[in-house]
């Protein structure tokens, strides 16, 4: 099954490169004119930290010679494309204020891998698994899938998706390939100890498996603690079989918080101005369990550097102080993502969502920076990605 799918996609040119630098401060200067006084902040500090890299690597070098990016819809830049699926955003209005238009990003505009991407100092964006051929594969290749999770069966009522498992599976066939170019699996290995590995996944066990009770029967099966801990332990060998591979410099997003998502809102209907706060604490137990995880990982293998980025308190305060007016429902509008040409709201700067679970490039670029280089002591743990590349 899964070499059908890896064969079934039409390879095409696909690191496309990145915007020359004047475009780009172009881009952010006017991104900076629109935002609000926190917003700026952000888009300062990323902004920042990308003139910083532009001048500390005159020869136009990424710090690392690759990045392989693992996920959901939250990272996807258009492995879901050509599927037989409902999570799909290859249409407008998604990727509006994308320099590409629609790629398959949930999202108006960049995903916070973009613009980690930026920051490591790659002139393109990575490309997607579907899409990367040839010598692309040697700077990187982005695996990730809309509705994908680390159990099999999670999003399978909304269709075909690229599971972790799959996606595991696909990055092999990508590290055979490297072994092929660089003359042998000694060189592979070498080069993939350089790389950043993210992985950002877990959302959807929740979203779509354990709070359909309708459809899956994990809530009936376990508490959350128990989940949490069936999820952990089934995440752990997947990791480790990334590791198998040639991962040793792994960065772990942990979940946000998807009980403050307009679609979960809508769906429990908690008090005005509040979230949905058993699916935060459920979230809260998994993110706790990754968090240890890590320092087990470290612990086992000494040759790596794992590390947690703490998304949900990233993202946790009042949104309308940093800026946002709008929390509580999605810029498109809709119930199960944004429709095929739907207008978009024109304040896109304004608003904590872009559909009724993705957040838009305003939130992104903030997830970014602080993944980068932290802000606080607790938004990484133990370190960020800054740190983390230059290991």
């Amino acid at each position: 099954m899964v070499d059908n799918f890896t064969h079934s996609y039409p390879q095409t040119a696909s690191f496309i490169p990145r915007l020359i630098l004047p475009s780009i401060l172009q881009q952010y200067t006017l991104s900076l004119s629109m935002a609000s006084t926190h917003q700026k902040i952000w888009w300062s500090v990323f902004l920042t930290l990308l003139l910083s890299n532009c001048q500390h690597e005159v020869d136009g070098a990424p710090q690392v010679p690759c990045y392989f990016i693992f996920g959901d819809s939250l990272s996807d830049s258009g492995n879901n494309n050509l599927l037989v699926t409902k999570a799909k955003a290859n249409f407008k209005p998604y990727g509006i204020d994308f320099p590409l238009g629609p790629t398959g990003r949930f999202t108006n505009g960049r995903t916070i891998v973009d613009f980690i991407s930026e920051l490591l100092g790659f002139h393109g964006f990575i490309p997607s698994f579907v899409t990367a051929t040839g010598k692309d594969v040697l700077q990187g290749v982005n695996y990730a899938s809309g509705a994908a999770g680390i159990r099999d069966e999670t999003g399978q009522h909304l269709g075909d998706r690229i599971t972790l498992t799959r996606q595991l599976i696909n990055y092999q066939l990508t590290v055979a390939q490297i072994a092929t170019l660089l003359g042998g699996a000694a060189a592979a290995a070498d080069q993939l100890s350089k790389c950043v590995f993210t992985v950002g996944i877990g959302s959807n066990d929740y979203i779509n498996n354990y709070f359909l009770p309708n459809l899956y029967p994990t809530s009936k099966e376990f508490t959350p603690e128990q989940y949490a801990t069936a999820l952990i332990a089934q995440y752990s060998l997947q990791l480790k079989t990334l590791h198998v591979f040639g991962a040793r410099k792994v960065a772990l997003f942990g979940l946000g918080l998807i009980g403050c998502a307009p679609a979960e809102l809508a769906a429990f209907s908690p008090p005005k101005g509040t979230c949905v706060d058993n699916i935060n604490s459920a979230v809260q137990l998994f993110n706790d369990k990754l968090k240890s995880l890590v320092n087990d990982l470290n612990t086992e293998f000494t040759d790596s550097k794992f590390t947690y980025i703490n998304i949900y308190g990233i993202g946790s305060g009042d949104p309308k102080a940093a800026g946002f007016k709008v929390t509580d429902s999605g810029c498109c509008g809709g119930r199960t993502g944004c429709a095929p040409s739907a207008t978009p709201c024109s304040n896109r700067r304004e608003y904590v969502f872009f559909d009724e679970f993705h957040p838009t490039e305003a939130v992104n670029v903030n997830l970014a920076a602080r993944a980068y280089k932290s802000s606080t002591p607790s938004d990484v743990s133990p370190i960020d990605i800054h740190t983390l590349a230059h290991l």
